[in-house]
């Protein structure tokens, strides 16, 4: 039985099966190389941008993800509540609205780059 006809031949249902098939192989292969080059452009962007983190940038990383769950949002809402004078959980520091400010910068390069910052600092 014939499938359909492509650029005026026919082909059968078994070829035009190997022929999905054998696309989907090379798709797959493609989207796994895109896959592979964005890993390793994402790794790069997140590499550079810690290596230009502040001493304090870290330290919210690393406090992000030892008294935080790896969660900004309980951090965020811990130094506005102190600000406020609500009860908090954690005395994070003096200038509260700079850790601020370096959380979010901090938030929006790990959306952009769909990665959690505590993967490349040193948490130790």
């Amino acid at each position: 039985m014939f499938l359909a006809s492509f650029h005026g031949a026919q082909i059968s249902d078994s070829f035009a099966a190997r022929a999905i098939e054998f696309g989907s192989e090379k798709m797959a292969e493609q989207v796994k190389k895109s896959d592979k080059d964005n890993d390793t452009a994402v790794n790069k962007a997140a590499t550079e941008y810690v290596a230009s983190l502040s001493q304090e940038h870290r330290m919210l990383v690393v406090l992000k993800a030892q008294l935080y769950g790896g969660s900004w949002t309980p951090m965020i809402d811990d130094l506005k509540n102190r600000l406020a004078g609500k009860p908090y959980i954690f005395k994070l520091a003096n200038r509260i609205n700079d850790d601020i400010e370096r959380i979010e910068q901090m938030q929006k390069f790990e959306a952009e780059h769909n990665i959690d910052l505590a993967d490349y600092v040193d948490l130790t």
